[in-house]
């Protein structure tokens, strides 16, 4: 467990993330993320890096669901959270052997992807733990716009608009984030761009195939003298990517036999 602690960059800042997301989400969970999902139906849910268990307050009570975390307290977050669905939650390290049991319908990785430094290991497991056809649902801070450090709002006087600058985009690069910036005791977590291109040869490579990609732009709204050229730049410029995919049959099957 000490090992798990040490290798997670989150678990320093989980108490403060469980304030920020709360019983029902932020909102962004509220009014872009959750209603997505739930428009899967998922029956049987393997949440990948779940944080404190967000999605299984959402589901519906025909739902089963297994959320897992590296970090402990996360875990210890989710389990004080009531649930409508049937709900277990488990430290594991998504990139470690899982040695979990059953299949799953559906896996999610909810805006956690890019904190982690191996994706190719978390499509293993979750293609290992999906029944045949299982879905994979990826929804991420978009990485062709939201590059933390390399991409940033600017503005246009004389056409009045706003727009993005990128100044990176094909590299992977590690990234440190503050949680608290301008604070002498802020911890630091680390964020993994990738560009698109990596995601869909990883998923090919792992036996997923991709059904879906969408895109999910900011729906709120600004006040002021730029409020028209700041919510135009939302519409143009998606927050969240989501990338839907499918396990390929003759690709592999579950093998897990532990709990």
């Amino acid at each position: 467990m000490k090992n798990m602690q040490k290798s997670s960059s989150w678990e320093g800042s989980a108490e403060w993330y469980d304030k920020i997301v709360g019983e029902k989400g932020h909102y962004f969970h509220e009014h872009l993320i959750l209603p997505y999902i739930l428009k899967l139906k998922p029956k049987k849910v393997l949440d990948i890096a779940c944080g404190q268990g967000i999605l299984a307050r959402h589901l519906p009570p025909t739902s089963e669901y297994l959320g897992i975390d590296i970090s402990p307290t996360l875990i210890a977050s989710a389990k004080k959270y009531k649930t409508p669905c049937k709900a277990n939650f488990l430290v594991k390290d998504a990139t470690k052997e899982l040695d979990l049991k059953g299949q799953f319908t559906h896996a999610t990785v909810i805006l956690a992807l890019q904190n982690i430094e191996e994706p190719l290991k978390v499509f293993e497991n979750a293609h290992k733990y999906l029944e045949p056809g299982g879905k994979l649902l990826l929804i991420l801070n978009h990485p062709c716009f939201r590059i933390p450090r390399q991409s940033s709002w600017q503005t246009d006087p004389q056409k009045k608009m706003q727009y993005r600058r990128l100044d990176r985009y094909m590299s992977s690069l590690k990234i440190p984030i503050q949680t608290h910036p301008g604070t002498t005791s802020s911890d630091t977590t680390y964020s993994f761009h990738h560009p698109l291109s990596a995601y869909t040869h990883w998923l090919h490579t792992t036996g997923f195939t991709i059904n879906l990609i969408d895109e999910l732009c900011s729906d709120k709204k600004s006040t002021g003298p730029m409020a028209k050229a700041e919510d135009t730049a939302r519409r143009e410029f998606p927050l969240f990517l989501t990338i839907l995919a499918e396990k390929r049959p003759g690709t592999g099957s579950h093998a897990g036999s532990g709990s």
